[in-house]
């Protein structure tokens, strides 16, 4: 199972929101660059980019720092935060980034998200974040209508390769993980997942770990590796172990 440090920006720093809110944000970093290289430097496989303000306001802002991130080290980097059209897909690909989540644009123009999941097959993330249980767009500003796990079963029906699922009230808040819903999302659906939000302790690594067989693919790890509740070494050696 993959651990995967997260790096949320925002106005070019390295932070983490509570609970999806804006207002409620802690800066860790003001170099995420330098945060991404000690991040690889101790281990991970893969890095989890998320450009907070490209979310919010639908445009990626902070690509500069993005491509710092990819030429600087040699892990895989998944990249999402307000991609909403083909190009900006195919630019990112183009940087270097193995991986780009789609989250709004699965929505509001599924033909689009079809076609990605077609042309760019496993470089395609469907990314669901759900607040209550249903679906919430636009930077977690606007939630819908729409059962979280049923979209998800639709985007596999749609292509989709892979899903990551975040749990928003939890994000950011140390709470624990959605145990209840990441399990009904793995058997919901027949593609990997990657769950994250909530995730605090070790412990909470170890209960996740039973859904592996199952098809959780990997954990986004973000306020417990910067507070220091869960260490990087740790959680790694944890997950490959028997």
């Amino acid at each position: 199972m993959l651990i995967i440090p997260a790096i949320d920006i925002k106005e070019g720093r390295c932070v983490r929101l509570t609970g999806g809110k804006f207002e409620d944000v802690e800066i860790f970093s003001d170099d995420p660059v330098a945060v991404a290289v000690k991040w690889a430097d101790k281990g991970a496989k893969m890095l989890h980019i998320v450009d907070l303000d490209g979310a919010r306001y639908g445009k990626l802002t902070n690509i500069s720092l993005v491509e710092q991130i990819i030429k600087k080290i040699s892990i895989p980097v998944q990249v999402g935060g307000g991609i909403r059209s083909y190009q900006e897909v195919k630019n990112l690909l183009d940087l270097g980034a193995s991986r780009v989540i789609l989250g709004t644009i699965l929505w509001k123009d599924k033909a689009l998200a079809k076609k990605l999941f077609e042309d760019f097959l496993e470089k395609i993330i469907a990314g669901i974040d759900a607040r209550d249980g249903y679906v919430a767009i636009e930077g977690w500003q606007n939630v819908l209508s729409v059962d979280a796990l049923d979209f998800a079963k639709e985007m596999e029906r749609l292509g989709a390769r892979r899903i990551i699922y975040t749990d928003i009230k939890r994000d950011g808040t140390l709470k624990g993980p959605n145990i209840t819903n990441i399990k009904k999302i793995v058997k919901k659906v027949n593609i990997p997942l990657i769950c994250s939000g909530g995730i605090a302790f070790l412990d909470d690594i170890e209960k996740l770990k039973r859904f592996e067989t199952k098809g959780l693919e990997g954990v986004i790890l973000g306020k417990a590796l910067y507070k220091g509740t869960i260490l990087l070494e740790e959680a790694l050696e944890l997950v490959v172990s028997e």
